[in-house]
């Protein structure tokens, strides 16, 4: 049986010599996978703040983005913008393969993850099954499970599924995003679960919307849901 120390030894031999960002050597006995300076560098969204979507507010109008939005989706937050700074780590857990960039990108999004209770679940937001085969795992689900290890909540994969693949959302418009993940999920949540979606990037809403129209008609308490980045205006 390996050492720990053996162990320690193999695993950053596997690690990559720098930042995956900035691509400025790793140092120090951590050697994060995003080094210290890159993860400062993630702009927090300012306030004010709608009090429902999270979205910053930067007049006295009431709030357009998540006027659309269906009812089942109680509220969103997210942890900082998706700029230069957030898409190079979005971009190494998503399509790199390198799942454990979610740690820091949890512990970014750990403080806005609501209490509703002890019952609460963690759900990520499921990719379709060849997508999920092509990357070898849900990006959504690695953060999800990190963020479970950091608050002490359950992560419950399996109560939501995705029962048909999608276009990808990245090149629609809002109004085509809805079309897109229309009837896309279905769920098994038990009666009364108050559900906190997770995922990486929130753009329009469209897909958490789906996913907690779907989880309410099975029986969710209530759904809230949790990003690490959101697009930043003008939406595209």
């Amino acid at each position: 049986m390996l050492s720990a120390e053996s162990l320690h030894a193999a695993e950053q031999w596997l690690l990559p010599g720098a930042c995956l960002v900035c691509r400025e050597a790793a140092t120090g006995p951590a050697d994060p996978l995003i080094c210290p300076l890159c993860q400062s560098r993630w702009r927090r969204l300012p306030e004010p703040q709608c009090v429902r979507c999270g979205q910053p507010l930067y007049d006295a109008e009431p709030c357009r983005f998540c006027r659309d939005w269906p009812e089942a989706l109680g509220s969103a937050r997210s942890a900082v913008w998706l700029d230069d700074r957030a898409r190079g780590a979005v971009h190494a857990l998503k399509y790199g393969g390198w799942w454990r960039v979610a740690e820091p990108l949890a512990r970014a999004m750990r403080g806005l993850i609501p209490r509703p209770g002890p019952a609460a679940v963690l759900v990520p937001v499921p990719l379709a099954a060849g997508r999920a085969r092509r990357r070898g795992y849900n990006q959504a689900e690695r953060l999800a499970r990190a963020l479970a290890q950091a608050t002490g909540l359950r992560c419950e994969p399996s109560v939501l599924v995705r029962t048909r693949s999608t276009s990808t959302q990245t090149a629609l418009a809002p109004e085509a995003r809805r079309a897109n993940i229309a009837g896309a999920f279905r769920s098994t949540v038990p009666a009364g679960t108050a559900v906190i979606l997770i995922d990486d990037v929130l753009t329009t809403g469209a897909t958490l919307g789906e996913a907690a129209l779907t989880l309410a008609e099975a029986g969710a308490g209530s759904v809230d849901a949790v990003t690490f980045a959101r697009a930043m205006p003008p939406l595209a």
